[in-house]
């Protein structure tokens, strides 16, 4: 618990007021009812079993921030770092800005964010291994860093930029609200910190003195639609029509006739000239989702094959592959394992691989995994039939696998429909995955049949699927490139896949066209060297448009600065060795050569733990 000092300032202590019964969205502000078992119970800070006398102990805080007063000072997130011992690369609170104008009537409008602990948390239901946990006193949502196995996803779904993932510890955590202060009747210590009388805090949807609004939005903050936000705002002074962001984010602020901002393309960050972003592209650290997304959606299309071939009696396959199924399921299943391997090596904590199956009632993530775990189980069991012959339990590994692969791959796409990330939150990603599993699932099945024979009819049933994939996933591509524009984020992903990735954009797109192309005339006259060919053109094609899809993504977050925050000049700091100097506040995801020596001397430590922790971090580059 936090220690009151003798002289602690009056301004630091929470305030007492009438407060309302419900909030703005029309949710109780009151956590739990009166004699509720969850009231009177210690939040055992610290090892600490007493309880917080706050008589508004269950009711739902929020902070209260006064645009108006903000002077950009950073006390506030200097504040929280100390009093949580952040690290420098990662903050809990941060301060960023939009501006507007030119001299002399230049505006600029700071905004101090943190977790904004949320009534509907979409952290909490993301995460996989309930890390999270909504607490009935203040209405905190709490995160612990401990549970956390640091797959991030919760970085993805929270459009506030607030659970920050630690590449050095392999964890996320995030702000605490200051519960330890809250139980002695303190401000949180970032409201305490402020100079300019710009954070309050306390029940939400009291308005503090000398405050006139307390909106849910300001120029700069996402939707709070989409997870109902305990925040509000006051911002009296007139802005201009257009508020730009300072930060390499090709997005600007839109004034609209109700007073009220929306996201725009901000077009002028940048030159328009089609590049091909490779190397972007090949260091993403979003490359080991892209290899388990194909290898998962490949290996599923090809079992699919493999078992409708059976069951419908297609002869022009099954006669090419009685002798081959054992040697095609083996490779099947390795492929998938290595899919699973990059996953897991993803994680910032790997050995703890298992509590992904933690949250099977809310996170998608966590049925995911159980749905690609059914379908591995199902296809160890198809291949332990062909390996001991015990053809009565072929319908019940065909079922599993099945099972397995309608959830899974239902879930694969599920996870991905996060309004905080406006591209991919579209049917168009389920084309894509889809179409990638009837495409590129088909060849791979046909190719490893080859060195058992495979007829023209094979070739040509093959190919008319593999165009079906294909046709599914270009009519995807271009609803999708119209829905896009609906939003600014989605307009800016898409500024972003033309110009910055523009040349490696058409290559794609004229492979889907070429291989479309390909497949008709496979369907026509079969050809086996064309079919082999084949499979490596929609290989690349569907790795460029995989890659692609996780690097041009971009987030509802808060502005940054142009240091802080910054990705463009995250990246020009690891271009020029800036962020080696710890002041910068940047930690790098290094992707260099693997490093053999360094691998040798890790054989040389002392404790298992010790030299699992570093050959992991070798192996990723670190």
């Amino acid at each position: 618990m936090w220690k009151v000092r003798s002289d602690e300032p009056k301004d630091a202590f929470l305030w007492d007021k009438q407060t309302k019964q419900t909030n703005c969205y029309g949710d109780a502000i009151e956590t739990t009812e009166a004699g509720d078992p969850l009231r009177n119970q210690s939040l055992n800070i610290n090892g600490d079993s007493s309880i917080g006398e706050n008589p508004n102990r269950y009711k739902q805080h929020g902070f209260y921030f006064n645009a108006d007063n903000c002077i950009g000072c950073h006390a506030c997130e200097s504040a929280c770092s100390e009093k949580n011992d952040v690290p420098d690369h990662i903050a809990f609170r941060s301060v960023g800005f939009v501006e507007g104008g030119s001299y002399p009537n230049y505006q600029r409008l700071n905004l101090s964010m943190a977790c904004n602990h949320c009534d509907d948390p979409v952290c909490l239901k993301g995460c996989p291994t309930r890390a999270y946990t909504k607490f009935a006193e203040y209405g905190a949502v709490l995160q612990d860093p401990d549970i956390c196995f640091g797959c991030g996803y919760c970085t993805w779904v929270c459009p506030y930029n607030a659970p920050q993932l630690d590449p050095v510890k392999g964890q996320v955590s995030k702000c605490n609200m200051c519960v330890d202060r809250l139980e002695v009747g303190l401000q949180p210590a970032c409201v305490a910190a402020c100079l300019g009388n710009a954070l309050d805090f306390g029940v939400v949807e009291s308005v503090p003195e000398n405050r006139d609004q307390a909106k849910i939005s300001i120029p700069g903050f996402p939707d709070p639609e989409i997870t109902h936000p305990n925040i509000r705002f006051q911002q009296t002074k007139d802005t201009q029509r257009d508020m730009v962001r300072p930060d390499g984010m090709p997005i600007k602020y839109h004034k609209q006739e109700d007073g009220e901002f929306k996201s725009v393309l901000d077009d002028t960050k940048h030159s328009h000239k089609k590049e091909w972003g490779i190397r972007t592209l090949i260091h993403s650290h979003e490359n080991a989702h892209a290899i388990f997304t194909l290898c998962v959606q490949t290996v599923m299309g090809a079992s699919l094959w493999l078992i409708m071939s059976d069951l419908f009696n297609i002869d022009s396959v099954v006669a090419t592959n009685v002798n081959g199924m054992t040697v095609i399921l083996a490779v099947l299943l390795v492929l998938l394992g290595y899919g699973l391997f990059k996953l897991n090596m993803h994680l910032g904590k790997p050995q703890f691989f298992y509590r992904g199956y933690y949250n099977l009632r809310l996170s998608p993530v966590s049925r995911e995994i159980l749905g690609v775990t059914i379908f591995f189980i199902g296809l160890m069991m198809i291949f332990a039939v062909y390996i001991t012959g015990l053809e009565f339990l072929t319908n019940i590994a065909y079922g599993v696998t099945i099972l397995g692969f309608a959830s899974g791959s239902y879930y694969m796409y599920k996870l991905y429909r996060i309004p905080a990330r406006p591209f991919w939150d579209h049917w168009q990603t389920g084309s894509a995955f889809y179409g990638t599993a009837l495409s590129l699932g088909s060849l791979l099945f046909g190719v490893l049949l080859l060195p058992f024979g495979l007829s023209d009819i094979a070739i040509s049933q093959i190919a008319s699927v593999t165009l079906f994939g294909l046709a599914f996933e270009s009519i995807g591509h271009v609803v999708h490139r119209k829905d896009v524009q609906k939003t600014g984020e989605g307009q800016a992903s898409y500024f972003e896949q033309v110009t910055t990735f523009g040349k490696t954009y058409q290559m794609r797109n004229s492979m889907l066209g070429i291989n479309m192309a390909i497949m008709i005339l496979l369907m026509i006259e079969p050809s086996t060297l064309l079919f082999a060919v084949s499979f490596v053109s929609v290989l690349v094609s569907a790795y460029l448009g995989r890659i692609l899809f996780y690097a041009i993504v971009i987030p509802t977050t808060m502005p940054g600065g142009f240091f802080w925050k910054n990705d463009k000049f995250k990246e020009h700091a690891i271009e020029t060795g800036l962020s080696d100097m710890p002041q910068m506040g940047i930690m790098a995801d290094r992707h260099h050569k693997f490093d053999v020596k360094a691998l040798v001397n890790v054989i040389k430590q002392t404790t298992f733990k010790e030299a699992f922790m570093q050959i992991k971090s070798i192996v990723r580059g670190g």
